[in-house]
């Protein structure tokens, strides 16, 4: 293992001058606030993963009704849902998804993921950011003192050094009573946050208006507006004294960059995408939203983060995330199958063959999981609660192995029974895949140097 990375400092936040307000057509494109300076040697790592797809599952899938099926358990563990056989002898899936039973032979299963976290909010922040939360409480709020999102910590570390973003994420902002954390940079400042949007990729007509000027203000009023703010920041000699106002600087010039960048507007573009294929991964927001996750990491973008829906589910019967309790008359067997698992499978099938098919799955790593699985005995309700101490996550391309499962649950799918895998674990395999030293520091508002990650998973990597 390479030593580990050190150097990378985040610093406190200075009070900003009211002149450096000054906006100007997109310059909120990239939620522009004071940044916090990171650096770090380059790893001798090797580069398994150049780019990743994150499709988070929020509201958390049951792993014994996707791709951890106890078909020999008592009726009310294994659920009236029967498995079918995969292309992987001995791996069945659920029987609603039958085109990832085709596509199996190209996927790793970790089927011993585990933590303790009950609560949508803390369990969603670990993991979006592979960082336990301080509590276990669906109150959990957004905080400077949380850790940043992955793509924040890739950023921080690989940045992209032309137009293009390193971290996009959409369509949603996640809540659960409140905002959940771990969504952006955090202490490691605006600068590092994802360029985020929440329009719906969906939509007949898809376009970003934080990709295009306001329709009165031409790009040569902005420039000048621009060299303005440069001669106010020269003449105050605060880019002199303060790497903050430097990094807000180079963040606004990334954000003009962008905005007048031909190559980032196309890689938005989905109409240049032939119809039969946007068919094949789904005219819903999740599954186009998939296939604008494949243009942009082919358009150079590193990491995307990818959200199934807004909510967490609940009572929704025809939207929503994964959250099926049980309520009403919204019973988990009597949605799943209209709704979650069918949308699931034919997006998730129609990412891993148009990456293969074009040559970009050995070298694209796609994440596919939730915050948790769910309870092995079904309730009342004929349906399942939350369950973090033993789930599923499924890997793709990247580097890991083919058709391969790690770890194992329990005869009930209750606890690890194999190889337990912590949120920390996962993270620390993601960015080994990547070639960024697990072991590598950041330093947070204190700064107290952070380790980024656990252990890597390295049985999981060809």
């Amino acid at each position: 293992m390479p030593a580990p990375l050190h150097g990378c400092r985040g610093f406190r936040t200075l009070p900003v001058p009211r002149r450096h307000l000054l906006t100007a057509g997109g310059a909120g494109l990239l939620g522009l606030t004071l940044p916090r300076v990171l650096s770090a040697a380059p790893s001798a790592l090797p580069v398994r993963a150049r780019r990743v797809i994150f499709l988070f599952q929020w509201g958390g899938p049951s792993h014994l009704d996707t791709f951890d099926m106890k078909p020999d358990a008592p009726r009310e563990i294994r659920g009236p849902l029967a498995p079918i056989p995969s292309v992987v002898p001995g791996l069945p899936v659920c029987e609603h998804f039958p085109e990832m039973a085709k596509r199996m032979d190209r996927v790793t299963l970790i089927r011993s993921m585990t933590h303790t976290m009950k609560n949508h909010n803390s369990a969603g922040y670990y993991a979006l950011t592979g960082h336990a939360p301080p509590s276990d409480d669906q109150r959990l709020r957004d905080s400077l003192d949380l850790w940043p999102a992955y793509g924040s910590v890739v950023d921080a570390l690989l940045p992209r050094r032309d137009e293009m973003p390193t971290f996009v994420s959409y369509p949603h902002t996640l809540a659960d009573g409140s905002v959940t954390p771990g969504q952006h940079a955090s202490f490691l400042g605006k600068r590092h946050d994802p360029f985020f949007f929440n329009d719906d990729p969906a939509a007949p007509v898809f376009r970003l208006p934080q990709l295009s000027l306001p329709a009165d203000l031409a790009l040569s009023r902005m420039e000048r507006r621009r060299e303005l703010q440069r001669l106010i920041d020269r003449d105050a000699g605060l880019l002199e004294r303060s790497a903050e106002v430097a990094g807000f600087d180079a963040a606004y010039d990334k954000a003009i960059t962008m905005l007048t960048s031909p190559r980032v507007k196309a890689a938005f573009d989905l109409e240049e995408e032939p119809e039969q294929l946007r068919d094949r991964y789904g005219r819903t927001t999740y599954g186009q939203g998939c296939l604008l996750a494949r243009r942009l990491v082919e358009a150079g973008v590193t990491f995307v983060t990818v959200t199934f829906a807004k909510s967490i589910g609940g009572k929704r019967v025809n939207d929503g995330g994964w959250d099926t309790h049980g309520f009403d008359n919204t019973r988990m067997y009597e949605i799943v199958d209209k709704y979650q698992h069918p949308i699931a499978d034919r997006t998730l099938a129609a990412l891993l063959d148009d990456l293969e098919e074009r040559g970009m799955l050995d070298d694209t790593l796609v994440l596919w999981m939730g915050e948790f699985g769910r309870t092995p005995k079904i309730n009342d309700q004929a349906s399942r609660d939350h369950w973090p101490q033993c789930y599923t996550a499924l890997l793709a391309g990247g580097g890991v192995k083919r058709g391969y499962v790690h770890g194992a649950s329990d005869a009930q799918g209750m606890f690890p029974a194999r190889h337990p895998v912590r949120p920390e674990d996962l993270a620390a395999t993601l960015y080994m895949l990547m070639g960024i030293d697990p072991a590598a520091e950041i330093h947070d508002l204190a700064g107290r140097p952070l380790a980024i990650a656990g252990r890597p998973v390295t049985e999981v990597i060809a």
